[in-house]
This record gives structure tokens, C-alpha cells and sequence, in this order.
């Protein structure tokens, strides 16, 4: 491909990151079978889908890309990301006192790392969450480079005698511009469900889990386990996770 067709490339790439290589795949194959535009934008109900699909079909009208190389182009860069996926590393992360002897990363650096290297999506699972100076600044600086931004926590109502003191949602309420979620108790099945995931995904690229919820204590001071997947399916698969529980009202805006 040549340099004119940057738009159409820039636009294959930015739905790789948006939809992931399968959706990019399903749009490959609807140029190939000659869809109309209307068919392309509803092959898949995926959040984005249409958004990507619309991106790329603009992407190749303006700058004339032919329909075969099109789709050869979209098949070449699902597969290429699909063997890229494959390769994963899994790392120990650790909160608390080191053994010195057997190296680990510190839960605080890891997560302050994720949201660092995130460019188009981060998003965050936590329990208790107390405002973390470093944590705050670092999303403030994804949010200003265009990261969208969804931190979702629990509740005081939802949590019970659990939690006591101010909702989790006000470690975040000074970082303009992240969307904060909840699961509201009214979509719960089970009396005394509790919203107890911690993670954190960036870029459906790496993904954290841990025992630690994001407090200053939690990330440096308590004894906390986790692990820092990088590659492979679970962060495409954490992150599609929480955006089906966002379609589907288990997780709700809580601003």
C-alpha cells in the first residue's frame, strides 16, 4: 500500500484497537462478498462495531483502495494481531515486603505503569478506593490524551457494614473526564453480592488482577498477591466482559 492510503490504514489500525481482530476479520469479509454499506454497519451487534466499520469504509472511498486489496489488507492485520495475542507473559505482582531474593513487581508500580502505556482504552475494577495521588494523576494524563476512562466501584449502599466513610467513587470524582460505574443492589441476584473484582485492563493489551483494592494501602502497604497477564486472550476477554455487563445495565453510570 502507499503513502495516500494512510487514512484507510490509520483507520484499519485504530479498529483492531477499538473491536479487536475478529470484528476486523468479519469487516474484511463483508468488502470481499460485495455487502451493501447498510449490511456492513449491523454484521456485528458489538459495541463499536459500526463506529470501525464506518471508519475503514470511509477510509477506503477516499483514498480509492480497491475492494480485493481492502480485504486482503483487514485479513493480513486480524491475523497478524491474532498471532501477536497468542504470545503472552505472566508475571508475579506483589504489595507489601519483598523477599529480596525472589524478585516480584510492586502491585503500585505495575498498575501506575498499565495506566501510563494505555492510548485508546483503560479500564478499572475496584472495591474500596481511596484517593491515591500518583493513581490520580496518572489517569488524569490518559484522559488528556484522548484515553477513554471507566473506573468502576462499589458502594457504600452495596457494600453494606462492609464499607463505612465516603463512597469509593470520590477517589476518582477530581479526574475529569473518567466514566464511573456501579452495580446498583436492584441487579444483583443474590442478597449481599458484593462488587469485589480489582483489575485493570489496558488496551485489551494487559491486564491486571489483584488482591489489592487501589488505596494507597492496598497497592503498597498491606501483604497483596496478583498477577500481570501481557498478551493472549484474558485481557480481550476482561475487557468484553465489563462492556456486555455496560450494554446489558449490570453495570450503570454512576457519573
Amino acid at each position: 500500500m502507499t503513502d495516500r492510503e494512510q487514512a484507510f490504514r490509520q483507520a484499519a489500525a485504530d479498529a483492531q484497537t477499538a473491536v479487536g481482530a475478529e470484528s476486523v476479520r468479519t469487516i474484511a469479509e463483508g468488502i470481499a462478498q460485495g455487502r451493501s454499506r447498510v449490511s456492513m454497519l449491523t454484521l456485528r451487534t458489538q459495541p463499536g462495531f459500526a463506529e470501525a466499520a464506518t471508519r475503514i469504509l470511509d477510509g477506503m472511498a477516499v483514498e480509492g483502495v480497491p475492494d480485493a486489496e481492502a480485504s486482503a489488507y483487514l485479513r493480513g492485520l486480524a491475523d497478524g494481531y491474532a498471532l501477536r495475542a497468542d504470545e503472552q507473559e505472566v508475571s508475579l505482582v506483589w504489595s507489601g515486603p519483598s523477599s529480596h531474593r525472589v524478585p516480584v513487581r510492586s502491585t503500585s508500580r505495575v498498575l501506575i505503569q498499565l495506566v501510563e502505556e494505555a492510548r485508546q482504552e483503560l479500564l478499572l475494577m475496584t472495591y474500596s478506593a481511596t484517593r491515591y495521588l500518583p493513581l490520580e494523576e496518572a489517569l488524569q494524563a490518559a484522559v488528556g490524551r484522548g484515553v477513554v476512562v471507566d473506573v468502576v466501584v462499589e458502594t457504600l449502599q452495596g457494600a453494606g457494614s462492609a464499607l463505612t466513610g465516603t463512597e469509593p467513587a470520590s477517589a476518582f470524582a477530581r479526574v475529569e473526564g473518567a466514566r464511573i460505574w456501579h452495580w446498583p443492589p436492584d441487579r444483583r441476584s443474590e442478597p449481599g453480592a458484593k462488587a469485589h473484582a480489582k483489575l485493570a485492563v489496558a488496551d485489551r493489551r494487559a491486564l491486571l488482577t489483584t488482591s489489592a483494592n487501589f488505596t494507597q494501602s492496598g497497592v503498597g502497604k498491606n501483604m497483596e498477591a496478583g498477577i500481570l497477564i501481557r498478551g493472549g486472550p484474558a485481557p480481550v476477554r476482561a475487557a468484553e466482559h465489563i462492556q456486555e455487563l455496560q450494554r446489558t445495565d449490570v453495570l450503570r453510570r454512576y457519573w
